[in-house]
């Protein structure tokens, strides 16, 4: 699906606040309430919008202490990646996963309230995972951006 300026500008107010009402996107866009909603669903329909979601203040809900997480398997075959992947993605306290290149195989965001549950996640849960060889940590120290925002204009 190609996107026009108007589905541009449309994404990019849904970006910044999904929460607002059709009427308050089609006075910003300059169309009716009803070409806005159909806009919105195709959207949807097409997958380019795939989720509404509420972002939460880490240091609020006291998960404040993100760690990077690199890992290095042992093997680079099929079944040892498959076998990381599923474990992984089923660890509540991963945010994100990513299969990267370079020295490791995988890079972990993994947000906690402290050093002390970190350790205990890396003994329990992360360690326990089959095929690691090594890991490689490191903590977050400030957050200069965290965007969820991509330009489209």
């Amino acid at each position: 699906m190609s996107l026009d300026s108007i589905d541009k500008k449309l994404l990019m107010l849904l970006q910044a606040d999904s929460k607002k009402t059709t009427k308050e996107l089609s006075m910003k866009l300059n169309l009716s309430v009803t070409a806005v909603y159909e806009r919105i669903k195709k959207l949807e329909r097409e997958g380019i919008i795939e989720n509404y979601v509420a972002l939460l203040n880490r240091s609020k809900i006291n998960k404040s202490f993100v760690v990077f997480c690199h890992v290095k398997l042992i093997q680079h075959t099929k079944e040892y990646l498959n076998t990381f992947e599923n474990e992984v993605i089923q660890l509540q306290e991963v945010l994100e996963c990513f299969h990267v290149s370079g020295d490791y195989d995988y890079i972990l965001k993994v947000c906690l309230s402290s050093m002390e549950e970190y350790r205990e996640f890396m003994v329990t849960k992360l360690t326990n995972l089959k095929h690691i060889g090594s890991t490689h940590s490191s903590f977050m120290i400030s957050e200069l951006k965290n965007s969820t925002q991509y330009e489209l204009l």
